[in-house]
């Protein structure tokens, strides 16, 4: 008889919240009307995506009207960094981005480079922690419109410093977008910012559910062909039932947010610990200390990452390998190229609500095993 399976992959999508799934059940009893119309059902619905908006917005701490639901987290990152440029296009054509952002914000930057804007990248050090001089440097240079810096890397977990990167833009006069998908929900998202998005499924509630806030007296244009919905921020109806499971679950996720950290940080400084001292040559990645609380990284030289990700699968285990987003097209993490660490054999494992010590040991204690076997099938051994 197979173990159980044990999922490690939260920072992709988390496990669907109870409450999430409850208030998808309900809401599609009442919430399969447009709330756009004016009949009986339709203002149902209205009502619905209403207070779903002031749940999220107070959650967040942000105003409802300053809000929009997208179709994705992606989306959101899009909207954000398109509209962005778009709304200070007058003062010039230059985004200044992290060398770790999303790959959704990257591919947005490519293309308003295409379209004949230029994009500064930022280093960040081997940490993973973006380089704050050379922020401040670049957001201060003429034409900046816009500068976008991830909340904590998706991929390694280090929290970036956004009050201090908030400072220098707005000692330049320069918005500044976070991406905040792993840190709603999960962790505080610190002030200073003018745009922020996150995605419902990294807290547990469904896919297919993206936030976008956009500060009161932020230059802002919509990229998207013109739409009444969602304040003309994003296109298209909204999936109202997945909207309210969305919004209820994120009010559930933030309020045991602090006893979840406090649960689960120990569990991966379990894991960097027992890792770095039981596999050989193995680099465990990301700040040790300034980091998310459940998200922890590590590589493995000699090992094929698609290879360990396989072998850790058949064993039960779900998890990362390499980059969270660009897995399967087999290109190393452009993550941790920037940050110049090992890029081989890359595991990203991410807990969540319903992980267990027990899950924890059981993966560690088969890890190594299952290393040493990869490595002697490629002809390493004596390490």
């Amino acid at each position: 008889m197979s173990a159980p399976s044990v999922y490690l992959d939260a920072a992709t999508a988390a496990p669907p919240h109870p409450v999430a799934r409850q208030a998808l059940l309900a809401a599609l009893d009442d919430g399969w009307a447009d709330p756009a119309r004016l009949y009986t059902q339709a203002r149902r619905a209205r009502q619905l995506l209403d207070a779903a908006r002031e749940a999220a917005a107070a959650t967040l701490g942000v105003r409802a009207d300053e809000l929009s639901f997208t179709p994705s987290g992606t989306t959101a990152a899009h909207s954000a960094v398109l509209g962005g440029l778009a709304g200070r296009r007058r003062v010039g054509g230059a985004l200044v981005h992290s060398a770790i952002e999303h790959s959704a914000v990257l591919h947005a930057a490519e293309r308003h480079v295409a379209a004949g804007g230029t994009a500064t990248c930022v280093p960040v050090d081997r940490l993973g922690r973006v380089e704050v001089a050379a922020w401040s440097a670049a957001v201060a240079a003429p034409g900046v419109a816009l500068a976008a810096l991830i909340g904590a890397s998706h991929e390694v977990g280090t929290v970036q410093p956004v009050a201090e990167a908030a400072a220098a833009c707005a000692a330049a006069g320069v918005p500044l977008y976070v991406d905040a998908a792993q840190l709603v929900g999960r962790a505080p998202v610190p002030g200073g910012w003018s745009v922020l998005t996150a995605s419902a499924h990294k807290w547990g509630g469904p896919p297919g559910v993206g936030l976008l806030v956009v500060r009161k007296g932020t230059r802002w244009e919509s990229p998207w062909p013109a739409d009444e919905r969602e304040s003309g921020r994003t296109p298209g109806v909204v999936n109202l039932p997945a909207v309210v499971a969305a919004a209820a679950s994120l009010r559930a996720a933030a309020a045991d947010a602090a006893a979840e950290a406090a649960r689960l940080a120990p569990l991966v400084d379990l894991i960097r610990a027992r890792v770095a001292a039981e596999v050989p040559d193995v680099e465990v990645v990301g700040d040790p200390v300034d980091r998310l609380p459940h998200l922890v990284t590590f590589s493995c030289l000699y090992v094929d990452g698609e290879a360990l990700l396989h072998a850790l699968d058949r064993r039960g285990f779900a998890v990362s390998s390499g980059s969270s987003c660009t897995s399967s097209t087999l290109r190393p993490s452009h993550v941790l190229e920037a940050m110049g660490v090992l890029s081989h054999g890359n595991v990203r494992v991410s807990l969540h609500r319903e992980t267990t010590p027990a899950q924890v040991e059981r993966f560690l204690a088969e890890l190594p095993g299952i290393v040493t076997e990869l490595r002697a099938e490629a002809g390493v051994v004596g390490l």
